[in-house]
């Protein structure tokens, strides 16, 4: 089993072949299945799985990481690069948007200010 943090220290071209030696031993263990193999081999195609999907992950995270690189200074960002929050959070208004006020707010505001009153203790 290889871990995600090992996997990060490689190249592109050593986590294609990992991820292609994977997969034949995946194919391997199917066929062990299906013949009557051992449960030994049965039990490791969890494993094969789950290493597969650590190899794609952080195949698909270097992937993306270059292409924020190459993106960096552009104008523009790819949807998929930009942030994902929520559909409201990203049509919500911004903060400078909502501390406006119309001209009869301000004027409102400086010609009729709130009372301060004095309280006894």
């Amino acid at each position: 089993m290889v871990k995600a943090y090992e996997l990060r220290g490689l190249p592109k071209e050593e986590l294609l072949k990992t991820l292609a030696e994977n997969r034949k031993t995946l194919a391997d263990l199917h066929v062990a299945k299906v013949t009557g193999g051992a449960a030994s081999k049965i039990a490791k195609i969890k494993q094969v799985r789950k290493s597969i999907a650590r190899v794609l992950t952080v195949h698909n995270q270097q992937q993306k990481e270059g292409i924020r690189k190459a993106a960096a200074g552009s104008k523009y960002i790819s949807k998929d690069l930009r942030i994902k929050k929520t559909r409201a959070m990203r049509r919500a208004l911004t903060k400078e948007q909502k501390a406006k006020k119309t001209l009869k707010q301000q004027k409102k505001d400086t010609h009729f200010p709130m009372r301060r009153y004095a309280v006894k203790a």
